[in-house]
């Protein structure tokens, strides 16, 4: 049985990326999905990085993504098998594969 892939991908007003799949299933993710599950090695291990020690600092720094919102700035094929995703923040080296995406997307 073969994978299903996208037939489209649009770019939503909100900012989303919309993919409609092979099998006629759609789906929806936001920027912030896509970043915060990126499959890259950095991310990963950030992931699973013990959280900084809660009420170490009264001063909290802010993220760039609080002050401006992140997008997605590109996406291009790798193969017929994923999408390399490129964000605002700068970050693109996340190498997304259509089954990971279609995971992410699902339910949406």
């Amino acid at each position: 049985m073969s994978h299903p892939f996208p037939t489209a991908l649009r770019r939503r007003d909100d900012g989303a990326i919309g993919i409609v799949w092979s099998d006629g299933a759609e789906g929806v993710a936001t920027p912030r999905t896509l970043r915060d599950a990126c499959p890259c090695a950095s991310c990963r291990e950030k992931r699973v990085e013990p959280a900084a020690t809660a009420g170490a600092s009264l001063l909290q720094v802010l993220k760039p993504e609080e002050i401006v919102p992140l997008s997605i700035t590109g996406m291009s094929p790798v193969g017929q098998y994923a999408y390399k995703i490129a964000f605002s923040d700068g970050h693109d080296s996340g190498i997304y594969t259509l089954d990971y995406l279609r995971e992410l997307t699902a339910g949406a």
